[in-house]
């Protein structure tokens, strides 16, 4: 079994630490081995970091036969061919990855992911053995106008409509685009409404069981009242990642 294969489709707890574009030799090994040595295999509890592509064979080879999983920040939809700069899923299954995350608000915001792009790359993830980590969340101005709702179901909407009968393989994750890295987060009961609300849309797929994890600047001191709550089974972590002690503590919360 791969590392935290178990969580996935089976309401574990899962932790991804999202590097975002940080990280370099030294410090990734640092990083690693501190992360080796401090988490042991769990029943029903996982974590993973998403890294940079050029870091995949390094946290392949650090990883190897540890506790903790690995991915990508991102793949294409695209099998093959001439898309200069993109790296499908297939090459992101050679190294061992586990997960790509897709629709990050990041990739929406600075280079166009449309709907559509992302359901495509979620459905290119899953064809070629990953779990996608598919990101939705409302910017402050659609919370502003009472859109929140509307938006993440759209959102959802059009990955589980192009992943169809795999949509209990997916991983998703809420992240209110204004609480990344904005050190706001929405309280444990305004993002337990949320997750409420799409286990209930993810409920009409047969995808009831699917990992909801929230993002948006969790810490080691939210994260525990944030789990807490009966649909969020844990959290896609940005720069608190980067750092072992906060991400363990995050992770053991």
């Amino acid at each position: 079994m791969r590392p935290a294969e178990s969580e996935t489709g089976m309401r574990g707890k899962l932790v991804v630490g999202n590097w975002k574009m940080n990280g370099g030799l030294a410090a990734n090994a640092a990083l690693l081995s501190e992360l080796v040595v401090a988490w042991k295999a769990t029943p029903g509890r996982g974590i993973a970091v998403c890294v940079p592509y050029p870091y995949l064979a390094q946290v392949a080879a650090a990883l190897a036969n540890s506790a903790i999983g690995w991915g990508a920040q991102d793949v294409s939809e695209h099998a093959a061919g001439a898309y200069t700069g993109e790296v499908s899923a297939a090459m992101l299954a050679e190294f061992g990855c586990r997960y790509a995350i897709v629709g990050h608000s990041e990739r929406r915001q600075y280079y166009g992911d449309t709907d559509a792009v992302v359901a495509a790359k979620a459905a290119a993830a899953l064809a070629a053995g990953l779990t996608p980590v598919a990101c939705i969340g409302e910017t402050l101005a659609e919370r502003d106008a009472g859109a929140t709702m509307s938006v993440v179901l759209r959102q959802l909407h059009a990955v589980l409509a192009a992943v169809g009968v795999n949509a209990a393989k997916l991983v998703v994750a809420y992240e209110p685009v204004w609480a990344i890295g904005t050190g706001r987060t929405a309280s444990p009961e305004e993002a337990q409404a949320v997750h409420a609300m799409v286990r209930a849309r993810l409920a009409e797929d047969g995808a009831a069981e699917v990992a909801l994890l929230y993002g948006g600047s969790v810490k080691a001191d939210n994260a525990k009242a944030l789990f807490a709550m009966v649909d969020i089974d844990g959290g896609l972590i940005g720069g608190a990642s980067l750092k072992s002690t906060e991400f363990l503590a995050i992770a053991r919360a």
